[in-house]
Parts: C-alpha cells; sequence; structure tokens
C-alpha cells in the first residue's frame, strides 16, 4: 500500500506539472512485501519521475540538467499545491539543485567523459531532485521530570533504533531549558514509564516527538516561572527566563531552574495552591505532512568489460528544514544513500523460476552493499528551509538519502550505458547484468 497510494502524490516531484494523472496496477502475490524498504513509496516516486524527465531530456536531445532547470519549482512560487493531493509548505528546489551542480563540478563533465574513455571506461552522470512527505499527522508524547535533585528525565513515545535520539532529545531539552546533558536522562519506549508514543517511522521522530518535547519545556518554564517568581519575592510578570536560568527584569537578581526543581518539592518554598513537583507533559500531532527535499548529483564510471559500475563522485544538496544535530543528520543521509546504492546496484530478492523456492533468504545469498561499494567523494550540503508547519522548523531527515540516491545513481548508469547504445536499464545494475545489456547493444548494432 505504502508505495503504490499513499506516497504517489510525490510523483510530480519538484516540478510545476499542472496536470497529472496516475494508474496503479497491482498484482497479488505470495512473494516478498515492499513496505518495510527505508522510504516506504517515496524512492519508487522519485525514481518515476526523475527517469521520466532523463527519458525526455533525451528524446528532445536536451541536457537533463536544463530541463529540469526549465520545469523546477521556484520558492517564490510557495505554498504549491500540485496535480496529485500535496500541498508543498517551503523550500528552494532550484537552489538545491543549482549548488548541487556547481559543487559536482557538471559543467566540466564532458572533460572527465572524454578522459574516462580514454581510458576504456564509460562514465555517467545523473541528477535527481527528491521530496518527500514526511512526519504524517498522528500524536505522540513526551514528558520531563524532575528529581528532588535537580536532574530531569525525559519520557518520549518514539523509539531510538541507533538514529541517537539521545543526543538530539538532550539537545532540544538543552536548548530551552538551559540544562547540561550530564543531568538528562532519556528513557523512550517504554510502555511501563511512557504514557503512548506510535513510535518511529516515517521520519517523524524530530518533528512529532520533538515537538512534543519542546511543549513540554514550555509548561516547565510556566511552572517554574510562578515558582522562582515567588522565590526571588517578586511578581511573575517581571520574571525572564533565558539559559536556565530566572531573572528578575532589569535586576542581577536569578534563580537557576536546577535550584527551582529543586524547591518545587518543598511545599514551604512554593506558593499556595500550587503542585509540589517538576514535571510535565507535551503531545503533539502535525496538521500537514512535511516535505524534505534535496538535489543529488551522482558520477560514475563503468568497466564494460566486466560490467562493474564504480561510484566516483556523490553529490547531494539536502533541505531538512531546521538542523538539531548536523552529525547525526549526516550519518542518517550518509546511511540512507548506501541504502539507495545498494537497491540500484545489487540487492534483489530472487526465486527460482521452477519452484518459487526464495533463494535470497539470507545474507549470504543476497547482497548488500559494503563500504567499498561506497564513493570516497561524498559530500552533503545542507540548505535548511524551516517549515512553518511545527515550532521547530523540522522537516524530518531519516529516509531523506534514500530517495533521491536510487534515481541519482539509476540516471548515472544509463547515462553511462548510452554510450554503448543501451537506452533502457532495470535495477539492479549487477556487473552481469550490465555486461549482458552492453553485448547485447553491441550485437544488435
Amino acid at each position: 500500500l505504502l508505495p503504490t497510494f499513499t506516497n504517489v502524490g510525490t510523483l510530480v516531484g519538484v516540478y510545476r506539472i499542472e496536470a497529472a494523472h496516475s494508474k496503479v496496477l497491482c498484482v497479488f502475490s505470495n512473494t516478498n512485501p515492499t513496505g518495510p524498504y527505508r522510504g516506504a513509496g517515496r524512492p519508487e516516486a522519485s525514481y518515476v519521475i526523475e527517469r521520466l524527465i532523463d527519458e525526455a531530456a533525451d528524446e528532445i536531445d536536451m541536457d537533463p540538467a536544463e530541463l529540469r532547470r526549465r520545469n523546477v519549482l521556484s520558492s517564490e512560487e510557495m505554498p504549491y499545491k500540485t496535480a496529485l493531493t500535496f500541498s508543498y509548505d517551503c523550500g528552494e528546489f532550484n537552489k538545491n539543485m543549482e549548488q548541487a551542480l556547481q559543487i559536482s563540478d557538471y559543467n566540466s563533465f564532458a572533460e572527465r567523459k572524454t578522459e574516462a574513455k580514454n581510458r576504456g571506461m564509460l562514465r555517467g552522470i545523473g541528477i535527481a531532485n527528491a521530496i518527500e512527505a514526511a512526519a504524517a499527522p498522528g500524536p505522540d508524547f513526551a514528558e520531563i521530570r524532575f528529581s528532588t535533585d535537580g536532574t530531569a528525565t525525559i519520557l518520549m513515545g518514539t523509539k531510538n533504533q541507533g538514529q541517537g535520539h539521545e543526543t538530539m532529545y538532550k539537545q532540544i531539552a538543552g536548548e530551552f531549558l538551559g540544562v547540561d546533558s550530564e543531568d538528562i536522562r532519556v528513557v523512550d519506549g517504554d510502555t511501563d514509564q511512557v504514557a503512548f508514543g506510535l513510535g518511529t517511522m516515517g521520519s517523524r521522530s524530530m518533528v512529532i516527538g520533538g515537538t512534543s518535547l519542546f511543549l513540554a519545556a514550555e509548561k516547565i518554564v510556566k511552572k517554574g516561572t510562578k515558582i522562582a517568581a515567588h522565590l526571588l519575592e517578586a511578581s511573575e510578570q517581571d520574571i525572564e527566563f533565558e539559559s536556565g536560568n530566572f531573572k528578575i527584569s532589569g535586576t542581577d537578581k536569578s534563580i537557576t531552574l536546577k535550584e527551582v526543581a529543586k524547591a518545587s518539592f518543598l511545599p514551604a518554598k512554593i506558593p499556595d495552591g500550587t503542585e509540589p513537583g517538576l514535571y510535565e507533559t507535551g503531545s503533539f500531532s502535525p496538521d500537514e505532512n512535511t516535505f524534505p527535499n534535496g538535489c543529488h548529483v551522482v558520477e560514475v564510471e563503468i568497466d564494460p568489460e566486466t560490467g562493474r559500475v564504480v561510484i566516483v563522485n556523490y553529490t547531494m544538496v539536502d533541505d531538512v528544514g531546521n538542523i538539531i544535530n548536523p552529525k547525526t543528520l549526516k550519518g542518517q543521509i550518509q546511511g540512507g544513500i548506501a541504502q539507495g546504492v545498494g537497491q540500484i546496484l545489487m540487492e534483489e530478492v530472487a526465486y527460482d523460476e521452477k519452484s518459487g523456492q526464495l533463494i535470497s533468504g539470507s545474507l549470504m545469498d543476497y547482497a548488500m552493499p559494503r563500504a567499498s561499494d561506497m564513493c570516497l567523494s561524498l559530500e552533503i550540503i545542507s540548505n535548511s528551509v524551516p517549515t512553518k508547519l511545527n515550532p521547530l522548523g523540522v522537516k524530518g531527515g531519516g529516509e531523506a538519502g534514500t530517495v533521491g540516491a536510487m534515481p541519482g545513481v539509476m540516471n548515472a548508469i544509463v547515462n553511462a550505458l548510452s554510450q554503448v547504445g543501451v537506452s533502457q536499464f532495470e535495477m539492479p545494475a549487477t556487473p552481469n547484468r550490465i555486461w549482458q545489456a552492453i553485448d547485447e547493444a553491441r550485437t544488435a548494432q
């Protein structure tokens, strides 16, 4: 359902397509489903539109970059209602592409192509302007619970799977509350302690979980202000909160949030009628999807004698809105790119044609990308355009790499193979399949 219905809206990509029609043919099968794959429909939609643009450019003998340039939506057109259900709230798609083309030295590709040809290699370049619908409407939960010693526990409904959620949630709490990271403990996905949560999927954790945490932090500051005013013998209206300190405006009198948290458990130190303790919850559900986007420019070299593909250059300009942690984001994007590369170059669920027996049932038979399959020249640049759909301005980054990697790599492969007469090619681009395609094209010629 995810590839065929949920994300069919992004089939129009980031382009000014005024009318679109989609027809989906579904075939019932007992073979492996496609739903669990990273991106869950977004890479497939991006693949379709970006391959079509390259084919159209070839048909009219136009540079694929120029065809995209003439049709890509500008930031002045935002928000933009597409012909297929979605409304893009913000983005600088044209800037993403121009920056990626410049960084990748696209204009000098012909020289590199000639140099490769002199070595007997086929060099190709591919572009993909990717966009995805992420963090779909649906609630999640966060709680900030201070202890009597002034330290805090953050309880989240999302579940970390290696993305570094603990680091980012501590950053959000630290940014808005001024609490040191060593004074924060993160608990996620524990149904014995956390009220509820829909989990981690669809690039929703920072958008929905992070915003829930932000809303809980706002409540902490509001209650803390009341207690701080009592402790400082001032009016609540005269209290300012900044960098973990409650301060009386225009004076040097202040008290830390940690001290307020400790005092909150002592009835003698809090205002009459105030509930003891400092713990608040937050829950958030967005009204609409966010739309992470970016441009991928990929260069490959193919050895026509063996069919082996080597990715020689990879450039990506990415927009996931405001960035919470640049390092963890880059790791997410690198992992997403690797997964897209694996899908194009080698991953295949294979069945025996006669018996229907699955013959790629383990990692001994199902090829996955290794470090040697990746590109040493992998440059990831951020062009952050904050969304107004949530207070943090984030769009989600967990699947962004895969969405653009698949069409970007395949466009580069087909571009390289076009030199020997191959115009159509289906994934996976294994050496054997590429060698066969080259051999068939040469025989036909």
